[in-house]
């Protein structure tokens, strides 16, 4: 039936080849967890398999199938979407990609809803926050007036990508401008990229020039 939850076994789940989503052994760790804890996951996304008969292949839930696999389970709840090559395409592109963001104000009240059964280091094994982050959201006075502060600010990734040329000019920037009062190498990295930008800007004009004249 069209858009209905129906088990299916794990070994007729195939991944996509094209699958672009990847997750840090840490966030792979948090997922782990919550399903095993919870018993609960998000129903996987899956299309018939156009090579082998009886199969289906992976749209969105790589990394649930991943988890479940490891926990010993047979099956997997699963979403099945009959849909062309050029849609699944659109799907890879898209569905691990699009979000909306934290209302700050609800963010805080869940934390400190949880932080009353759960310290800041356990938590931090469930969710995306750092035990710090935690404890700096949870400690946060709210203004009296409403406020449209994100809580990603505290941490965005930033994502773009580079030849090997580039990426030796870039490390090579960051080295020397790197500041060791940060406790992190990717605190280090970002410090000293915001570093690197201050000064382009505050020297845009003859950075300009010597480009152009480069």
């Amino acid at each position: 039936m069209a858009n209905s939850i129906q088990p299916i076994a794990l070994e007729k789940l195939i991944a996509h080849p094209d699958n672009p989503n990847r997750m840090s052994r840490a966030n792979f760790s948090r997922l782990l967890r919550n399903i095993e804890r919870t018993g609960r996951y998000e129903p996987l996304i899956v299309r018939p398999s156009r090579d082998k008969g009886g199969c289906f292949q992976i749209i969105n839930g790589h990394h649930r199938r991943q988890a479940l696999s490891k926990l010993g389970c047979k099956t997997a709840d699963c979403l099945v979407w009959d849909i062309d090559d050029e849609q699944t395409d659109i799907l890879l592109a898209t569905l691990n990609r699009l979000g909306g963001s934290d209302h700050l104000g609800s963010k805080i009240a869940l934390l400190k809803r949880l932080n009353k059964k759960y310290t800041g280091k356990e938590l931090a094994k469930l969710l995306p926050q750092s035990p710090a982050q935690i404890e700096r959201l949870t400690n946060l006075k709210m203004p009296a007036a409403p406020s449209n502060i994100n809580a990603n600010q505290f941490l965005r990734p930033l994502v773009f990508f580079v030849n090997d040329q580039q990426q030796n000019l870039v490390e090579k920037a960051l080295q020397s401008a790197k500041q060791q009062d940060q406790k992190t190498k990717a605190a280090q990295s970002a410090a000293a990229l915001t570093t690197i930008a201050e000064y382009f800007l505050k020297n845009s004009t003859n950075n300009f020039r010597s480009i152009n004249n480069g």
